[in-house]
């Protein structure tokens, strides 16, 4: 639903803008809506917040048309982070952790934050190797990392699936 245009303006007087901009003050209703059609363009409702509502005569499809442009050019501008996730064991080989690393600097490349979660499938695995596997191994992501990246978050401890979120560098 849009602003009220002519005859769907109710108050009794309204601030009249000119289409050329200018200030003609507080009228009656009927005679702005007189000017408008005398000008073969809409009284448009710009505002309706204080006690006598601001409208402006112009032409509303053009009005609408440009809004519409404003609202594409904005959503074209508009960058959206998105959140990238790579699985890893926490018994990685140098290797397979170096491949998996690489796909983590293409993401954090192109602007998106990466979700780095590591699979504890079988924990008593995890536990009888160390407790300290997944943290140290988070610790070896960061240091790859380095300045390509800033840590974001971190999964509770108590949280079955361990992650980190590291988002790009500014």
């Amino acid at each position: 639903m849009g602003p009220r245009i002519n005859n769907r303006i109710f108050a009794k007087s309204v601030q009249v803008i000119s289409s050329t901009g200018q200030n003609l003050g507080v009228m009656q209703t009927s005679q702005a809506l007189q000017m408008a059609a005398d000008e073969g363009l809409d009284l448009v409702e710009i505002s309706s917040n204080g006690a006598v509502p601001i409208v402006k005569i112009m032409d509303y499809g053009k009005f609408k048309y440009e809004q519409k442009k404003r609202a594409s050019e904005a959503r074209k501008n508009q960058k959206t982070i998105e959140m990238k996730e790579v699985w890893v064991k926490p018994f990685i080989e140098e290797n397979d952790l170096n491949i998996k690393m690489k796909k983590v600097f293409e993401f954090l490349g192109q602007g998106n934050k990466v979700k780095v979660a590591v699979m504890t499938r079988g924990s008593k695995k995890v536990l009888a190797r160390g407790k300290d596997a997944v943290p140290e191994l988070f610790a070896r992501i960061m240091e790859m990392v380095g300045d390509r990246g800033t840590l974001e978050s971190k999964s509770k401890p108590d949280e079955r699936t361990k992650s980190i979120i590291i988002a790009p560098a500014k």
